[in-house]
């Protein structure tokens, strides 16, 4: 009986510094933002033990920050440490991509495209890319490309996103393999002096940096 009594007298004094040891720190922005881009934030709230649902929704709802927006409606639409809600998860990735989030307005874009809890608008798909690739989102650059290729979209936007993709300065050589292939599949579709002008451009700008 004695044993049995200090070992819960043992296990009762480990416990507060067990709990303080697993305690969750609130994600800074840059860290959400760079989850978000990986693709791990539900995972990352997953390994937290959901600890920080009451933050994630305080920070969505109250104080309506962008990047937990983005959270609170991924949480809600694969019902991740919450009920899912598709309607009310999709509504907080609207506001989020209202504010001017690229992450925000490339994922709904992309949901437009594949018909991802909503049904298929190629409209809005090109609206949103070219919303997010303004912002110099690469992935929706990318996909806008396609879609430009594919047909959706009107020829007189073809020649901006030829010079996003042929200005832009690539960290990973698999971007600019795919970035070549898409522009080689797009230059038909826009006139050659008008290939050309941008070309000439990046030669000017280049000689003088």
């Amino acid at each position: 009986m004695r044993r049995i009594l200090l070992l819960l007298t043992t296990l009762m004094m480990m416990a507060p510094a067990r709990a303080e040891l697993q305690a969750v720190e609130l994600y800074s922005q840059d860290a959400l933002l760079q989850m978000i881009r990986d693709n791990t934030h539900l995972a990352q709230m997953r390994r937290d033990d959901c600890q920080l649902v009451e933050d994630v929704r305080a920070h969505a709802k109250v104080l309506k920050e962008p990047a937990y927006q983005m959270l609170w409606a991924d949480m809600l639409m694969y019902g991740v440490c919450v009920d899912e809600d598709v309607r009310e998860g999709f509504y907080y990735l609207e506001t989020a991509s209202e504010s001017g989030l690229p992450d925000a307005l490339e994922q709904l874009a992309r949901y437009y495209r594949i018909g991802k809890f909503t049904l298929v608008n190629n409209d809005l798909a090109v609206h949103y890319y070219k919303l997010a690739s303004e912002q110099g989102h690469l992935r929706a650059r990318f996909d806008l490309v396609r879609m430009y290729i594919n047909g959706h979209g009107a020829p007189r936007d073809y020649p901006q996103a030829y010079r996003w993709l042929f200005e832009e300065v690539y960290q990973h050589e698999e971007d600019r393999q795919t970035a070549r292939t898409l522009l080689a599949q797009l230059e038909p579709l826009i006139p050659p002096r008008t290939v050309a002008a941008i070309r000439a451009d990046q030669k000017f700008q280049d000689k003088y940096r």
